[in-house]
């Protein structure tokens, strides 16, 4: 499964899903449902509660959001984060890269550069230079019931 990360700003996201999915990837973005204003919404109610970030951190909804992507994350197979993105994209995308997952990063042509991109996998243009070479050299990324018809049971 990819692990499709990104901003709930971005409106791209379910399109680029969709592709992916196209290329019969099993692709989780569910996160993408809380809409754009989810993280803004949960800052004012905590501020409104009088909590300062550390502690609405350690709230129950905080909690709760963090560990349903948290458990998502575990079960992907690999990460795909979509640019435009903001912090918590690239912390999701690290923590990815540092469990030995493949981690993808698609551009948006950004104004700013970064030499760290070359932590990731592979940094593409385009979803489709992305799938381009999931076509030729990730076929591990496919949905399990694929690779068990490709290879047999067991997979």
């Amino acid at each position: 499964m990819i692990y499709l990360i990104g901003s709930l700003r971005n409106p791209e996201i379910p399109r680029i899903a969709q592709q992916l999915r196209a290329e019969g990837h099993q692709v989780f973005d569910d996160w993408f449902a809380a809409g754009p204003e989810a993280d803004d919404k949960w800052r004012d109610y905590e501020k409104l509660r009088g909590r300062t970030l550390p502690e609405a951190l350690e709230g129950k909804a905080a909690r709760h959001v963090f560990e349903f992507d948290r458990r998502h994350l575990e079960q992907a197979d690999a990460a795909v984060l979509v640019m435009p993105a903001g912090k918590s994209a690239f912390l999701e995308l690290g923590w990815m890269l540092g469990r030995g997952k493949p981690g993808y990063i698609v551009l948006d042509n950004p104004e700013r550069w970064d030499v760290m991109m070359k932590f990731a996998t592979g940094v593409y243009a385009s979803v489709e230079d992305l799938l381009l070479v999931l076509r030729e050299e990730n076929h591990y990324l496919r949905t399990r019931e694929q690779l068990e018809e490709a290879y047999g049971h067991g997979v």
